[in-house]
């Protein structure tokens, strides 16, 4: 659903994203005091006095980009413009009415739309004197603020609320059906693969390296349920940053990973695999997050390499992500990005699956028949008395045992693989939880929100009688796909 969309512009390094965030009530943009940082739209809703808005930050007008984006970035400041139904002028107080300030004065003149003057910064209350010389930007007295200490922002969402269409009803915002992060290293396609999927140019594509630099949240429409698709910014070795912005892009790939309910792990195909992106596999993996394997600008190679040869390659440098699904793609011409888009869809079903807790226990019995646990420590014998799902995304197992150091990875890795092929989650990360027979509740070694769901005393493995599980088609291994 849409909302009435409030735009914040001004110059350079007035404070445009720091107030953004002010409003937001957390950190979404990036605040550095480099110019330039904002390339894209950045967007979150908000509501305030039961009524709801869109409030999008913008990169600085006038600003020369270092990579030679300024045209780019324009483009994404007059698209927001067009689509607002109220406009932040952003002005730094300390500076006064800069030259570039008349600029963006002028240009909001002829827009025919509310414009809120803001005058940042003002941590003080000597800034105050220093408003008279704003009034020769012709927009009268500024709202005072100071987005690091909150200064003003009551004031100032209540004037946005005044400026905001009358007469309009807002729902309140639809929580996605699906949450997407797409990560990778720099340059392998993210950005062209978000506006594939959302049907429009909502993020700036370059051949420049590191062109995003903040992770974008893009909510889209698609047969009248909402998604939200998270660009986020290439990622490499740490040793290689060349500023502040990388450290902070990086922190946010890996918060869009948290985030997500599937994350869509992007290559370029003409690249081999990096040590960042083994790295990024394996952060994906710690969070249990249901993941597709997408190797882009397969265009450009798939006359030279057989998808089989490269589908081999990455499950041998990826063995923590055997599971997962590899989809060949090219984004530029949207060719696949639908049907990957369509699988994530089956994989957050997949990671949302329950297990009767009767078929469950009789899957694991077998397992642990066909190959019992290994001796551990003082010649002791794992043991699993009782095993029930206590959780969903991820699939998340509890398993009430003689011990949980008599169960080393290896052996759970087993069981992984056992619930794959005869379970639901045949493509989907599958979270342990291990618990001593008897152990008290409230044992560290066992989550709290999980241990009403099992019984204190449990006697034995043999669960309720339950009707016989239907027989279930072997399983193929994860899906490979050309185009």
């Amino acid at each position: 659903m849409a909302f009435p969309i409030v735009v914040i512009v001004g110059r350079p390094n007035v404070g445009k994203s720091s107030l953004f965030n002010m409003l937001a009530g957390r950190r979404i943009s990036i605040v550095d005091p480099t110019a330039g940082v904002t390339r894209d739209r950045i967007s979150t809703i908000l509501e305030a006095e039961g009524r709801h808005f869109e409030l999008i930050d913008t990169g600085g007008m006038g600003i020369l980009d270092v990579d030679n984006l300024t045209e780019d970035v324009e483009r994404q400041i007059r698209v927001a413009i067009e689509m607002a139904a109220v406009v932040l002028f952003v002005v730094d107080i300390r500076e006064g009415a800069a030259p570039l300030d008349q600029v963006v004065a002028e240009r909001l003149r002829v827009i025919g739309k509310p414009v809120i003057f803001v005058a940042n910064k003002a941590d003080e209350m000597t800034h105050d004197t220093a408003v008279s010389d704003l009034f020769r930007l012709g927009y009268g007295e500024p709202v005072m603020v100071s987005a690091n200490s909150k200064r003003g922002k009551d004031e100032l969402v209540f004037k946005i609320l005044d400026a905001l269409p009358a007469g309009v009803v807002e729902a309140a915002p639809v929580d996605p059906s699906l949450k997407i992060a797409i990560v990778g290293r720099r340059n392998v396609g993210k950005s062209t693969f978000i506006n594939s999927i959302a049907q429009e140019e909502r993020v700036i594509v370059s051949e420049v390296p590191g062109t995003t630099r903040d992770s974008i949240d893009v909510r889209f429409e698609r047969d009248g349920k909402t998604y939200l698709a998270i660009d986020t910014a290439g990622v490499r070795k740490k040793g290689k940053f060349d500023n502040d912005v990388e450290f902070y892009s990086l922190h946010r790939a890996e918060r869009s990973i948290r985030r997500a309910d599937v994350v869509l792990h992007f290559f370029d195909a003409r690249s081999r695999v990096s040590r960042v992106d083994k790295q990024l596999a394996e952060y994906i993996a710690e969070n249990n997050k249901p993941a597709i394997v997408v190797v882009n600008k397969w265009d450009l190679v798939r006359h030279a390499m057989e998808t089989e040869k490269m589908a081999d390659y990455i499950h041998k440098v990826f063995p923590m992500l055997d599971h997962v699904p590899i989809a060949f793609v090219t984004a530029k011409t949207g060719k696949n990005t639908f049907r990957v888009f369509n699988l994530a869809q089956e994989l957050h079903k997949q990671a949302g699956e329950r297990i009767p807790t009767g078929e469950l226990n009789r899957i694991l019995r077998a397992a642990t028949d066909a190959n019992a646990p290994p001796v551990r420590h003082h010649n002791k014998q794992g043991k699993i008395f009782y095993a029930a799902q206590v959780g969903t995304n991820p699939p998340t197992i509890a398993l009430v045992t003689n011990g949980p150091d008599t169960f080393d990875q290896t052996y759970l890795r087993y069981l992984t693989k056992v619930l794959r092929d005869q379970g639901p989650f045949g493509e989907v990360s599958i979270k342990f939880l291990l618990r001593a027979k008897g152990e008290t509740t409230g044992d560290s070694k066992f989550h709290a929100e999980v241990e009403d769901e099992l019984p204190a005393e449990p006697q034995a493995i043999e669960p309720e009688p339950a009707p016989e599980p239907k027989p279930r088609k072997k399983k193929k291994g994860p899906q490979v796909w050309d185009v």
